[in-house]
């Protein structure tokens, strides 16, 4: 059988499981699970998909890389499914496969209708809930030429939007010469290839939005109007236990501002629910911030200790509760999507045809596209109502 790649995790996984997928192309009998450690839950998971890919292929030579290869190095070797642990830092070596991969064969991809570019990759924020630095390391950004590479390889494939993705996005450019901004990036994109219709960002530190970027994001049509914001918490205390940067006036200010230049704009958010420490005030106010930046894509992580990380030394919440604040902040999020959603009916939209007769609106709204789209199209649709989460 045919080479296989097991993404879990963050976008990054997914732009770096494509890499994988490529130089594999030739390879029979692997199957590689790029995994996730960002929760107790992922790690979790990453050890049953392990477990299932072992059943369904047992001839298979198994390979883990991604963050929990490092972080639970110990944990997975112990697995009898594992073949062998690849290190992060060198997943897309096709040498740590035995591929046989060339230098082209290592950087192409499937031909995808949205493609996933990590332009920036690691992390050096101590942020006390996070254990990903010890997976990813120190911020290392692609050179523009790089990522202008990557970006045509997958244009000629026939991608018709582009996802820039990091583990700490508005993070890129600092370790290069002259400490270039995201923004500088993203309008050297749009200038080398006038034929890309659309841009899309995957989450941002809000506080390192520069000048540029906040211009593109207010007014440049090709760059979509979607942000998704590393939020975390709506609490002044809790964000400064947690080591973040910002406090919920930066978010709110930030919002604020884009709405009053793009009315359209879709705001997403990460959000941690039952940090240590966090009172039924402070959850008050993580469930606010929902209504108050009108969140519509909403990823809620209950919190998860992760042991090496100031925050596991912290007064911990029982269980029961972290897990009832998480599912108080999905349905907050469920509700003002909804809302949101019902907005949408009788607004003509934008939407790449993807799969299944499915695509998604430059704000990411899941949009039903006309029966006989090929994937790729961009269409413009009307929709008429809203079913379980979908514009028909």
């Amino acid at each position: 059988m045919s080479a296989e790649v097991i993404s879990l995790g963050c976008r990054l996984n997914i732009a770096e499981s494509e890499t994988i997928r490529g130089m594999l192309a030739d390879e029979r009998d692997v199957v590689v699970v790029n995994s996730c450690a960002v929760t107790a839950e992922a790690v979790r998971q990453t050890r049953q998909a392990i477990r299932k890919i072992r059943r369904a292929r047992p001839e298979a030579r198994l390979l883990v890389t991604g963050c929990a290869a490092d972080i639970e190095r110990d944990q997975l070797v112990a697995m009898p499914e594992v073949d062998g642990l690849v290190p992060n830092a060198a997943k897309l070596d096709a040498r740590s496969y035995n591929a046989n991969s060339s230098r082209d064969r290592v950087r192409r991809s499937p031909t995808r209708t949205r493609a996933f570019v990590a332009v920036q990759n690691g992390c050096d924020h101590a942020c006390t809930f996070c254990i990903i630095p010890q997976g990813r390391g120190s911020s290392r950004s692609l050179t523009v030429v790089e990522a202008l590479g990557e970006i045509e390889r997958h244009l000629d494939q026939g991608a018709q939007e582009v996802i820039l993705t990091g583990v700490d996005l508005t993070s890129w450019g600092q370790d290069l010469p002259g400490e270039p901004q995201l923004g500088s990036l993203v309008q050297a994109i749009l200038d080398e290839f006038p034929q890309l219709r659309r841009v899309r960002l995957s989450s941002l530190d809000g506080i390192e939005i520069d000048d540029a970027l906040f211009e593109l994001l207010a007014a440049e049509p090709r760059l979509l109007p979607y942000v998704h914001l590393s939020l975390q918490h709506g609490h002044d205390l809790i964000l400064k236990r947690m080591k973040r940067r910002h406090l919920r006036a930066d978010a709110v200010r930030l919002v604020d501002r884009l709405r009053a230049r793009r009315p359209e704009i879709a705001v997403g958010a990460d959000l941690i629910a039952g940090f240590p420490t966090e009172d039924e005030t402070m959850h008050r106010a993580n469930r606010s911030i929902v209504h108050e930046l009108g969140i519509v894509h909403g990823h809620i992580f209950p919190y998860s200790i992760r042991h090496g990380t100031p925050a596991a030394r912290m007064p911990q919440l029982d269980r029961a509760t972290v897990k009832a604040r998480a599912g108080e902040l999905r349905d907050d999020v469920a509700v003002q999507r909804e809302r949101w959603l019902r907005g949408l009916v009788g607004t003509e939209l934008s939407v790449l045809a993807e799969t299944d007769g499915i695509g998604h609106a430059g704000n990411f709204a899941r949009v039903a596209v006309p029966e006989g789209t090929p994937p790729g199209a961009v269409v413009a649709v009307t929709p008429r109502t809203v079913h379980q989460g979908l514009l028909l």
